[in-house]
């Protein structure tokens, strides 16, 4: 390998580490955090399993895990490999958009759950008003998720034409 290959592996590699531990601080678990990261950073945005291994120096199981969780949070999409029955892995380019729209059916999950307790405890009790003032925020939140969804999609649609 050339020296600048050298450079640049290495360079991608600082920042997988780097952008890995910033979600892993957020509350992403550590692998699933640097295949998110070496999927992003990589040229096409797509790689298969072995790939992720190499770049990544880790097993296939942690690889699959990872890519298990990054899935079920729709980071990342599994598709076949033209011509194989091999994986392949693909970040998108709202991933983060979608990433949080599904965190809103989630969030109308804990609302009825807060509401629940709320009609439990009623609001005459200091773990009512408490659970009360939770339900309160994830409204709010809701609300505003919502509208901050929207301007993003105006915004991305002006910046970057999609």
């Amino acid at each position: 390998m050339s020296e600048r290959g050298r450079e640049d592996e290495a360079a991608v590699s600082e920042f997988v580490e780097r952008f890995a531990a910033q979600l892993v601080e957020a509350g992403m678990t550590r692998m699933p955090a640097r295949v998110f990261a070496a999927l992003l950073s990589s040229e096409q945005g797509v790689m298969n399993s072995a790939e992720l291994g190499d770049q990544l120096k880790v097993s296939p199981a942690a690889v699959s895990g990872a890519i298990r969780y990054l899935s079920q949070v729709n980071m990342v999409i599994r598709e076949r490999e033209p011509g194989s029955r091999r994986e392949r892995y693909r970040v998108q380019g709202n991933q983060w958009y979608q990433a949080l729209t599904n965190r809103d059916s989630m969030l109308r999950g804990w609302q009825a759950t807060m509401q629940e307790g709320v009609d439990h405890f009623g609001l005459d009790t200091p773990q009512g008003r408490r659970i009360n003032e939770t339900l309160e925020f994830f409204l709010f939140l809701e609300e505003e998720l919502g509208s901050l969804m929207d301007r993003w999609t105006k915004h991305r649609a002006q910046q970057l034409g999609g």
